[in-house]
């Protein structure tokens, strides 16, 4: 935003640049979380065990660690708005990636249009995080972040609907559990993969002309352009934002954190599968409705009655509560459920599911706290730190890569501890880490 804007033009300028990135946040949020119901959905598909079928997530974010960087030299060179506009046409291609990958069945296309895709999406990060966060007062820049997040989350919610809906129309869930895979003969499992991603084609197809289409909004709306001060006649090499602790400890807290929100909302289809939840392709919306719920909680309470500090803490306590609730409750017993959800009419799940969809809560508010704590005073350096809080997101790729594995070895359940680390690192920086000035 430029400084001499009246103040009348600029309150303007700031609701027309948040509707547009709530558009933005709602199509990354329906991407990102589309990953939920596609990992137990590829697994049947190109016969995986859980360590096999997490590749989806390191494909996925690992792009946002190799790509985040020359998004940033991207953005400098072109702008944060012409970087929006780009970032879609990038999306269009990776989601057109996935029709061939369809017909052939072949798991290494599926990941290449992952990553493809990715890539679009960490040049769209890198514009809108800091975007939002420079648009008005860093106080309340939890609170913008977290309307966004509504919209991210949200689309979190009807994802897994939609895939059912449109992906799974005329097929039983039950029919596709690990029970009845194992007890089809190879012809009829055969003939259900390839049933199953010929039913891939025609929704990716959608979903690329709808990026084109938003392309088109994007590059034709008046969405103003962001300018930091300084930020273009101080060509600063970028390895300068490794001298602020504050923001170093902030990317390795979001790589902690996303981390443990890819796992309770990517993997907690795969858990419903093997315990022979009815409705496991749709569990990831649980775990979106939490954290809609934990964003509705920023939005009112942030910065009023709760600063973006003791938000975070709440978030890492309640995180530690949960998944030794994950780990150590009734993998049969829905009583939980029953008394959260059970009024609503919602299909109630296991205790330990449950558990693992409340971290949804927990980990709504890390984001939006994170972003600000993490750029405070950084000035000229705000696009690079922005691609090194970005470069955090490979937690999203690592984490769950790990309880991919504990999974297979060790049971689906116990190895869910994989997160309690990464909480503890979460509360660390909330109590501490945030407020190192000087590596001296």
């Amino acid at each position: 935003m430029t400084n001499n804007a009246p103040a009348s033009q600029s309150k303007k300028q700031v609701v027309v640049a948040m509707f547009f990135i709530a558009l933005l946040f709602f199509i990354l949020g329906f991407v990102t979380w589309l990953n939920g119901s596609l990992i137990p959905f590829l697994k049947i598909v190109c016969n995986l065990n859980d360590f096999q079928a997490l590749w989806v997530t390191f494909a996925f974010y690992i792009a946002y660690t190799v790509m985040a960087l020359p998004s940033a030299a991207v953005l400098s060179r072109i702008g944060y708005k012409n970087g929006m506009t780009a970032s879609l046409g990038v999306m269009a291609v990776g989601a057109l990636m996935f029709i061939p990958a369809a017909k052939t069945s072949y798991y290494g296309l599926f990941l290449l249009a992952l990553f493809t895709l990715a890539t679009g999406m960490t040049l769209m990060q890198t514009a809108i995080n800091p975007y939002i966060v420079c648009i008005g007062s860093r106080d309340s820049a939890a609170m913008r972040i977290s309307i966004m997040g509504l919209f991210n989350k949200g689309a979190g919610v009807v994802v897994p609907k939609v895939f059912a809906i449109f992906i799974l129309a005329g097929i039983s869930q039950s029919s596709t559990s690990t029970s009845a895979l194992a007890a089809m003969d190879q012809i009829a499992r055969e003939a259900l993969r390839a049933d199953l991603a010929s039913r891939l084609v025609t929704p990716y197809l959608i979903m690329t002309m709808g990026l084109l289409i938003f392309m088109a909004i994007i590059h034709f709306s008046s969405l103003p352009e962001l300018e930091l001060q300084d930020e273009k006649k101080n060509d600063t090499t970028r390895f300068g934002v490794l001298q602020f602790p504050q923001l170093v400890l902030g990317a390795l807290t979001l790589f902690a954190y996303v981390g443990v929100e890819v796992i309770a909302g990517d993997t907690i289809g795969l858990y419903g599968q093997h315990l022979g939840v009815q409705n496991f392709v749709e569990l990831t919306s649980y775990t979106m409705g939490f954290m809609v719920l934990g964003y509705l909680i920023g939005v009112v309470a942030i910065p009023k009655l709760l600063s973006q500090k003791n938000a975070l803490i709440l978030s890492a306590v309640c995180g530690l509560f949960f998944v030794l609730g994950v780990i150590n409750s009734s993998s049969t017993d829905s009583s939980i459920a029953q008394a959260l959800l059970g009024w609503a009419g919602v299909p109630v799940v296991p205790n330990s599911v449950m558990f693992l969809a409340m971290l949804g809560f927990a980990n709504a508010l890390v984001w939006p706290a994170v972003w600000p704590l993490a750029l405070e005073g950084l000035g000229k350096y705000t696009a690079a730190g922005s691609a090194l809080l970005i470069m955090g997101i490979a937690g999203g790729a690592i984490l769950p890569m790990a309880y991919g594995h504990f999974s297979d070895t060790s049971g689906a359940q116990s190895a869910y501890w994989v997160m309690l680390p990464c909480y503890a690192m979460i509360l660390f920086y909330a109590f501490k880490g945030h407020k190192i000035s000087s590596w001296k």
